[in-house]
């Protein structure tokens, strides 16, 4: 019975964690902020679990084309083929040290892979397309489980506090086609959607927790967020052109550096080797930050996703998928929105395209 048990809690806390990522499906520019958020270990294990390591790679993959106004889709954007088209690759490989029982330590390092075709960036013409490749901003993160392991056997809530560090590239730069009144080309720094990292080192903060009713079924829930106290990054949003004098008038001529905000609940069956789990997963980039200044260029807007899921386990390895499929997407009114709203007396509330899905597919190890 303790064995059922002890395979019961690994699959909550596997399904939980492994997968507890930030990466908006779109032009909303939700980053990764990493993988693996704790120990893939029954917490009564303690012997098990101290000293060792786990290795966790997660391959995410989503294609954003479908343009929102709030929550209104513009469905004439692709009719008429103005919409914009993102392909976003990250690869997180995530090292973490289980210290005991009830503290552990994450080193996230993303590898990110966009690009970004558009017709309004490279001057109505044609469809063109930029990219960026390269290393994200990597996370470090302490755990610790609040309630004792060896007497919360059925369930625990667990605390995450970290540094987010601005390792990623925030002006990375491509070339932009039929720019002006000729055919030239211009290097300038590519969209903030495809940018590597965003330009702020931020603090992170979680709470994740489980509970399991029997040995198969347990529920599960995470919120992460955020706190990037830098307002703005200095990065210009005019590809390499000059700035319209409606975007400084409003402050979008430069890039923001945004809070983020993740929330995920849902519950898991276990069955022989297999875990699957059925949840809710809430993405946020929201319109004022917690802490500093809000004004520069972004894109807030959030997504609500179902995320059905599945995890294959055996003695020291876990591969798993899941699919957060959107079922709500909403592009709100920005500062800057806000700010041209008030200087011209007309309501202005910008776009932004969004994915139908995103793909999760991962790999964790454990070892000592």
């Amino acid at each position: 019975m303790k064995l059922i048990l002890k395979l019961s809690c690994v699959a909550a806390l596997f399904v939980l964690f492994t997968n507890a990522k930030v990466n908006a499906q779109g032009c909303v520019a939700i980053r990764s902020t990493g993988g693996l958020c704790t120990m893939d270990e029954h917490p009564d294990s303690a012997n098990a679990a101290e000293g060792s390591w786990l290795l966790n790679s997660n391959s995410r993959y989503f294609r954003s084309y479908k343009h929102f106004v709030g929550t209104t889709e513009q469905k004439q954007r692709i009719a008429l083929g103005t919409n914009v088209i993102n392909h976003s690759y990250t690869n997180d490989i995530t090292l973490t040290r289980i210290f005991n029982n009830r503290w552990s330590f994450a080193v996230d390092v993303p590898i990110v892979d966009n690009s970004r075709s558009s017709l309004y960036e490279h001057g109505g013409k044609e469809r063109l397309e930029t990219h960026s490749f390269g290393l994200g901003d990597v996370r470090l993160t302490a755990y610790a489980w609040l309630l004792n392991p060896a007497k919360a056997r059925k369930g625990n809530i667990q605390v995450g506090l970290g540094l987010k560090l601005a390792t990623g590239a925030y002006n990375y730069q491509d070339y932009f086609y039929h720019q002006g009144t000729t055919d030239a080309k211009v290097l300038g720094p590519v969209d903030q959607s495809i940018q590597l990292g965003d330009g702020g080192t931020g603090i992170t903060t979680e709470i994740n927790a489980y509970y399991n009713f029997t040995h198969k079924f347990g529920v599960y829930g995470g919120f992460y967020y955020l706190v990037s106290p830098r307002e703005q990054n200095g990065v210009s949003t005019a590809r390499g052109g000059t700035a319209s004098a409606k975007a400084i008038a409003n402050g979008s001529d430069i890039m923001s550096v945004p809070d983020q905000v993740m929330l995920r609940a849902g519950a898991s069956y276990g069955t022989g080797k297999f875990d699957f789990s059925a949840g809710a997963r809430y993405e946020c980039l929201p319109v004022h930050d917690l802490v500093g200044g809000s004004n520069g260029f972004r894109r807030p807007g959030n997504i609500l996703s179902a995320e059905p899921g599945v995890t294959f386990r055996l003695k020291s390895l876990s591969i798993y998928a899941f699919v957060p499929v959107a079922l709500r997407r909403e592009r709100t009114q920005s500062v800057a929105d806000k700010i041209s709203t008030n200087l011209t007396g007309t309501y202005t509330q910008g776009d932004a395209a969004f994915a139908d899905y995103a793909v999760n597919i991962g790999i964790t190890y454990r070892f000592k």
